[in-house]
């Protein structure tokens, strides 16, 4: 995309003309760690295991997409959670995961005007099913981390729709959750901030790269570079 503009200070649109409506669309899928929420779980996780800077090295570089087999990276991260107990990650969820600024008002704002809501993560289920219920989101796909005896085994479990929610799977859930729906793609909004969301951010109607690495910056439509995610309906007016 060219004629990249600063619609407001620190909002950038580029290929769309502002003010668009909410009810153009019919659906929003958000990626969850460091978009709707203010961590990376895999990386705090890991933090239990004396292994925090080792993982957060590998989250970095599959985010900024120098690691090009996020499966790959993601099995890599898990194995070294191996032996983390459960009750650690109850602690992360209490004590260090909070929801970004303009979550809430965004999500309540697209629900309002009738949209579906999707959660799609390459994260855990441990904490995008109470992200989910918190927000009142929808749907939602993420990663299921195997447990047992109370402790991380270093593996994910497969489930019924393949192995890992990586950028493939993120683009193919959208596009699936959209046709269930009744939705051309061209109706849907994806909001994320790393590499592996870029796949579905360009099957969607509307691209928005939130607080992101400077390669989904680049190639979204919406960037908010600076303050909460409600930001979007400066763009996109409900």
């Amino acid at each position: 995309m060219t004629h990249a503009t600063e619609f407001a200070p620190g909002l950038v649109v580029q290929g769309v003309t502002p003010p668009l409506q909410l009810s153009q669309f019919g659906l929003i899928a958000f990626d969850m760690d460091s978009t709707l929420i203010n961590i990376e779980c895999v990386d705090e996780i890991a933090d239990a295991a004396g292994r925090k800077a080792e993982v957060a090295a590998i989250t970095e570089a599959a985010m900024q997409g120098v690691i090009t087999d996020y499966k790959e990276s993601l099995r890599q991260r898990v194995a070294l959670l191996r032996g983390v107990p459960v009750s650690h990650m109850e602690q992360v969820l209490l004590h260090r995961m909070r929801f970004n600024p303009g979550v809430r008002e965004l999500v309540h704002a697209c629900r309002n005007a009738g949209l579906a809501t999707l959660l799609v993560s390459g994260g855990f289920t441990f904490f995008a099913d109470r992200v989910k219920a918190q927000l009142g989101i929808q749907f939602a796909r993420a990663n299921v981390l195997d447990i047992e005896d109370g402790v991380l085994t270093g593996r994910m479990v497969d489930q019924n729709w393949g192995d890992i929610c990586d950028g493939a799977e993120k683009r193919r859930t959208l596009l699936e959750v959209a046709s269930l729906l009744g939705l051309r793609p061209e109706q849907t909004i994806a909001v994320g901030d790393g590499a592996n969301d870029l796949p579905m951010m360009e099957a969607s109607g509307l691209s928005v790269a939130f607080h992101a690495k400077p390669s989904v910056r680049a190639q979204a439509q919406v960037a908010i570079n600076s303050g909460g995610l409600d930001r979007l309906l400066e763009v996109v007016r409900p």
